[in-house]
């Protein structure tokens, strides 16, 4: 990572990270942003070249995905739509200013990445965590991704040789274990090894009119239901006070764009903050409205009795949802590798940084080092989507990790990026914002904790 002049903590320079190892480490990069090397950017015409209209749907594409068919099972932990909606509006502020706040530190810090603006701004320890929060976050959301491809073929595979679902399959190669396996080595290995991902640019955006299709189902379903799906109960508050908060994993993993969002906006032709509030703003009301749409009417269509996974919900044989599952792996399948790749990344960046390895020796052993990290990442995810079935239980993890990213982080970089400015006499301003990056780190520091505990203690441990 180049040495930014911008720099607002110098202890980001006491890691020696040479130029080269950077640019070989070059984290988290949107696949859809073209991006162009740090110090030829913002000379002349060397701005990017996404619209503001082109960053709106970037942003919507990274927030929206798979996470949506949780979204349901958290209206009825929340305890009915109004508490549902109410705790995405509340959340939405904050998710919003995180947005607007990194991209403000980016600037401030002249740094493209998540975790470059983290280390720039925070410091050494924070950037660590940050990198490793990464690694774990992109290892626990490859899993359910498995989990997803397992949830959706068993479905697919029930309408297909007409066996009862509750009865479950005698034949060996309808095996949940099999077919995960099988379509894990022939589609999702050769995907995750190539060192590049940009040509899963095209397959991506398939991916996202599926998730469209797949919200426009759930809701056609709801307005014309089928007789047979009759909801168990609607509950209309939550069972006590403290079940609304296991709701937020999902909304937290949901809305998460953050780790993506400061390439987005340095690829923009105008990287202002006040442009990029506006992107974010119209990304998130449209991400919401997915998820609001996704949630409301498949929490209605089935109650207190709806599945983690929404799909799975819904009988075997109907045909829109079969296509819906189809979709449904489709974008897995090409998100797996794109998650992949940016915790490689990661581990590729510590690596590089802990053993100062030249860049003679990087070229010589970067494809024998990536091989060995795609496979032992591909076997761990596997094995453990194989023995933990229930995604509900791997979205409690993973959503604690994205509350930090939306939170946490973010309101580290405000306050010490406030903290630094040198200033005669604090502003009511000035202190008005250090007021709510504070609020950021709490909020943050406790949905994490009471997810990860609540994970730890009851889901895991069930």
């Amino acid at each position: 990572m180049a040495q930014g002049t911008g720099s607002i903590n110098s202890d980001y320079k006491d890691w020696e990270w040479s130029d080269d190892a950077g640019e070989r480490a070059r984290l988290l990069q949107s696949p859809s942003v073209e991006t162009v090397p740090k110090n030829s950017e913002r000379q002349g015409n060397g701005l990017g070249s996404t619209s503001a209209l082109g960053a709106v749907f970037i942003v919507v594409n990274a927030a929206l995905g798979a996470g949506l068919l949780n979204f349901p099972a958290a209206f009825s932990m929340a305890g009915g739509v109004a508490a549902g909606i109410a705790l995405q509006m509340c959340m939405l502020i904050f998710i919003i200013g995180g947005l607007v706040i990194l991209a403000y530190c980016s600037q401030a810090s002249n740094e493209r990445t998540y975790q470059e603006v983290v280390w720039a701004v925070c410091g050494k320890v924070p950037g660590v965590l940050c990198e490793v929060a990464i690694a774990v976050y992109t290892f626990g959301t490859c899993i359910a991704f498995l989990i997803i491809i397992g949830d959706q073929e068993d479905k697919i595979i029930a309408a297909l040789v007409k066996e009862p679902e509750e009865a479950g399959s005698s034949r060996w190669y309808t095996d949940r274990k099999f077919t995960i396996s099988i379509t894990a080595f022939l589609l999702i290995l050769p995907l995750s090894i190539p060192k590049e991902i940009g040509f899963q640019k095209y397959a991506s955006s398939l991916s996202v009119i599926g998730t469209w299709y797949v919200t426009a189902v759930i809701i056609i379903k709801y307005i014309w239901p089928d007789k047979e799906l009759v909801p168990v109960e609607i509950p209309t508050s939550p069972s006590t006070w403290t079940a609304v908060f296991n709701a937020m994993p999902t909304i937290c993993f949901g809305f998460q764009c953050h780790v993506s969002s400061v390439p987005v906006f340095n690829s923009m032709k105008q990287p202002e903050v006040k442009t990029w509030g506006a992107v974010v703003t119209a990304a998130m009301v449209i991400a919401l409205f997915v998820y609001t749409g996704t949630g409301i009417c498949g929490f209605l269509t089935f109650g207190a009795g709806v599945e983690q996974d929404v799909l799975m919900s819904y009988p075997s044989n109907d045909i829109p949802v079969a296509l819906a599952r189809a979709f449904i792996i489709l974008c897995v399948l090409t998100s797996y590798p794109i998650l992949h790749f940016c915790g490689r990344a990661v581990l590729e960046g510590l690596w590089l940084r802990y053993t100062g390895i030249t860049v003679e020796e990087d070229v010589v052993r970067e494809r024998r080092r990536r091989l060995l990290q795609t496979i032992s990442w591909f076997l761990l995810t596997l094995l453990l989507a194989l023995f933990i079935p229930d995604i509900g239980k791997v979205i409690s993890v993973i959503g604690g990790l994205a509350a930090c990213f939306i939170f946490v982080f973010p309101g580290l970089c405000l306050i010490q990026a406030k903290l630094s400015e040198i200033q005669e006499t604090r502003a009511i301003s000035w202190w008005a914002q250090v007021s709510y990056g504070v609020f950021m780190v709490t909020l943050g520091a406790f949905i994490f904790g009471q997810t990860t505990a609540n994970a730890i203690f009851v889901d895991l441990t069930a």
